[in-house]
């Protein structure tokens, strides 16, 4: 199995740095391969907690060179929750790289695990009569401190619900769970990682030097 890894991470910050500058990104240095996968940017200032800036990715299974190419740029500038990342915050910027594995049926809403499962939930709206879905990765919930039902519940808003939420149309959600391996880089990791493999540090147009 396919887990993800450094240079998957490198890829996408190779992919940012040449779209700030104009060039083609250096080859990955991982092999091709097809998986469903994310890329998640975020953004920390003065030592804080990182903040999202943009996450975007595929429940399908993608090329992943062409999907970690296309997905890097999508979640940092087409992320439509923010503004598109500018080359100038390139410093304060961490990248995580998702690859899905495991996808199972769940038996109702309750049956996955805090921390190890994502979930993609889909229902008809009972209010219009549409079909909702939406997805959370498996770090998510632990994250932000939620129940099980507090999750689900917060998965229909972002699936666009707006109407009461009761355990009736709770029953009625079909989940399904999946697992993920995720690694995560720092720009400056980045940075250092660059000058020791390339010999110069990167050099983006419109930002400063992190080194």
């Amino acid at each position: 199995m396919v887990s993800a890894n450094r240079d998957m991470a490198v890829y996408c910050f190779d992919t940012l740095v040449a779209h700030y500058n104009c060039v083609q990104a250096p080859p990955p240095a991982f092999d091709e391969g097809e998986h469903p996968l994310f890329v998640t940017w975020k953004k920390a200032i003065n030592g804080g907690e990182p903040r999202l800036r943009g996450c975007i990715g595929t429940l399908e299974a993608r090329c992943l060179i062409n999907g970690f190419k296309d997905y890097a740029l999508t979640s940092a500038l087409r992320d439509r929750r923010f503004p598109p990342i500018q080359a100038k915050e390139l410093p304060y910027l961490e990248c995580t790289v998702s690859i899905l594995t495991d996808y199972e049926t769940a038996l109702n809403y309750l049956d996955w695990e805090i921390g190890k499962h994502g979930l993609i939930i889909e229902f008809t709206d009972p209010d219009c009569n549409v079909r909702r879905s939406a997805t959370y990765l498996p770090e998510i919930a632990a994250h932000e401190g939620w129940t099980k039902t507090e999750t689900i519940d917060s998965l229909m808003r972002k699936a666009g619900y707006n109407g009461a939420i009761a355990e009736p149309l709770r029953k009625r959600i079909h989940v399904t769970r999946y697992q993920s391996t995720l690694y995560t880089m720092h720009y400056s990791e980045y940075v250092s990682y660059v000058k020791r493999i390339r010999g110069a540090f990167p050099a983006v147009v419109g930002s400063k030097p992190n080194h």
